[in-house]
């Protein structure tokens, strides 16, 4: 396919996002034709629960959970931080493709990961362990602006479930290199992959030229931007180019693994 052809050719690309997940969704994009710019408008921050986190990783060695369960990349980082040790007798349970590269790269195991749609409800649907009797012991880390999907549905099921926030999510202000690109319409696609990434779009970019794509993925997200003013539509001649851009991002990395 010549770069022509390609779906995504003649955009110019924010990915709000570093690490691992800006990595994938950047080479995802680049190969549909894009070009990308990486300029994290979020990052991560010491959990508020830093003692609660700390026992819970000691915990987490001394093997006194069956399971644990991460649904972003950045928990990889964290024990990484804490120079945390999974009991060999603890199991780990994944959601993201992104997450999933993060704990290999970090040399974590993993046990256990959706085999069809790499998503949080499906882990739930698939994971045989948890609909028998026997009550576990499940350890879930996550973001503090994560929707605990995972959690509930484990407490629901009756397990004994330790839920820790073990990162904050904080706004990044972006460059005057890349506000200039935005206002001047030089960077002419915006990626919206999280609630929080809404609200930053909306604060830092409140003048956004006409013709500005503007590509949420995910439910959460659209409410999110809804919410803060950003319309997340575009002209019907970009149309096409922003359905790609989606399905780009979503065929790159489960929407689980977006922060919210």
């Amino acid at each position: 396919m010549s770069a022509e052809s390609k779906p995504l050719s003649g955009l110019r690309v924010l990915v709000p996002r570093g690490g691992t997940w800006g990595d994938l969704v950047a080479k995802a994009l680049r190969e549909q034709g894009a070009q990308t710019v990486i300029a994290p408008l979020v990052d991560f921050a010491h959990t508020s629960e830093e003692d609660k986190l700390v026992q819970a990783l000691k915990d987490l060695e001394a093997g006194e959970f069956d399971w644990m369960t991460a649904t972003s990349s950045t928990v990889a980082d964290v024990l990484k931080h804490h120079n945390a040790v999974i009991h060999p007798d603890t199991k780990v349970a994944l959601v993201g493709e992104a997450t999933a590269v993060a704990f290999r790269d970090a040399g974590y195991q993993i046990n256990r990961t959706p085999s069809q749609e790499n998503s949080t409800h499906a882990l739930l649907e698939e994971w045989s362990e948890i609909e028998t009797d026997e009550v576990l012991r499940v350890l879930t880390l996550r973001s503090d602006v994560a929707i605990p999907v995972l959690t509930q549905g484990l407490i629901n099921r009756g397990h004994d479930v330790t839920q820790v926030l073990a990162f904050r999510t904080v706004g990044v202000p972006a460059s005057v290199h890349i506000r200039e690109d935005i206002e001047s319409g030089r960077i002419n696609a915006l990626l919206v992959a999280s609630a929080k990434i809404a609200g930053e779009v909306a604060e830092q970019f409140p003048r956004l030229p006409e013709g500005t794509i503007v590509a949420c993925v995910g439910t959460n997200t659209l409410e999110a931007a809804a919410a803060a003013g950003l319309t997340c539509s575009v002209a019907s001649a970009d149309a096409e180019k922003k359905r790609a851009l989606i399905e780009t991002v979503e065929s790159a990395i489960d929407q689980s693994d977006m922060l919210d």
